[in-house]
């Protein structure tokens, strides 16, 4: 199969052109040389290359990360990959407690807001502390 042009190539991966020269300029896709008729050809290797990048990135890695991931065949092991996948998701649920706690806080701003008086919400932001934990805004917060 004879390789892919640059808009071909990021097509092909639903990607822009622009996308494709970041990742070169940040090293983690080569520029191929230029062949005979003047274009760059992008090999299949490249497309997995770029495929793996764009799935790291769904999967919250950074381009540092992505780029350590990607490093030369020889030192890289499945140890390592299996580390930083441990890594990355230890993160994700650190961020998933985060979440659902602003979760339970907005439900209860949500609430306090719905149901108290129109003193309750202005006095959330005097005392979040007391609404963010379930507790009742003081009157002398108000």
């Amino acid at each position: 199969m004879p390789g892919l042009t640059i808009g071909k190539f990021a097509a092909a991966e639903g990607v822009g052109v622009e996308t494709v020269r970041f990742y070169q300029r940040r090293g983690l896709l080569a520029q191929p040389e230029r062949q005979g008729h003047g274009f760059r050809e992008y090999s299949e290797a490249d497309r997995w290359r770029l495929a793996f990048i764009r799935r790291a990135r769904r999967l919250g890695f950074t381009l540092s990360e992505i780029g350590d991931l990607l490093g030369p065949a020889e030192a890289r092991s499945t140890a390592e990959i299996v580390r930083a996948a441990g890594v990355r998701l230890a993160a994700v649920d650190e961020q998933l407690r985060e979440l659902a706690l602003v979760q339970c806080r907005l439900r209860r701003l949500v609430r306090v807001c719905e149901h108290g008086d129109g003193d309750d919400c202005v006095a959330l932001h005097l005392r979040g502390d007391d609404v963010s934990r379930g507790g009742a805004v003081p009157a002398a917060a108000r």
